[in-house]
């Protein structure tokens, strides 16, 4: 029962506004950076090489070529720091991990296949749904608790107002 509450409040943490992408894309991840007093939006582009983690603990790896060399970055997908992920490209790769592009080289590293067609669901993005879907029907069925309860007190005071008036 315990998990049960903990799993109900990381849900309830969860950002709704999140594009779907899948391992492949190129993606845009805007941070918000804070230097001195002064906060502002840092644009991060590349391929999304890794998604890892399930509901608040969710996380991505974003690789780029920056100045020569290969930059990776780990987000927490439900972070405030993350201000939200633009899909630039989607792209097509049969893995999960896409770990060998650490060994590739110039275009090789960052051109993939891209994805012609319609947009599948990701698997990952399925767990989120499903995550919202749980939490509307626990709503509706509170609701519908809340609303029983209130049709059920007024027929109760009503039944003997209507005994003592004849």
């Amino acid at each position: 029962m315990g998990t049960d509450i903990i799993t109900k409040i990381e849900r309830e943490q969860l950002k709704q506004d999140i594009e779907v992408f899948n391992v492949g894309d190129s993606v845009k991840v805007h941070c918000r950076v804070v230097e001195g007093g002064k906060e502002r939006i840092q644009i991060f582009e590349g391929i999304c090489i890794a998604r890892r983690g399930s509901l608040v603990n969710e996380s991505f790896t974003v690789r780029k070529i920056a100045s020569g060399e290969g930059v990776e970055r780990t987000f927490p997908l439900h972070s405030p720091k993350v201000a939200k992920v633009e899909i630039a490209k989607k792209g097509k790769v049969r893995r999960a991990r896409l770990n060998y592009l650490r060994d590739r080289l110039g275009k090789s590293a960052t051109n993939l296949k891209e994805h012609k067609g319609k947009v599948k669901g990701s698997s990952i993005g399925a767990g989120f749904a499903a995550a919202k879907a749980i939490l509307d029907a626990e709503e509706e069925q509170s609701k519908a608790v809340e609303e029983s309860s209130t049709e059920e007190a007024p027929a109760t005071e009503e039944a003997p107002a209507t005994e003592e008036a004849p």
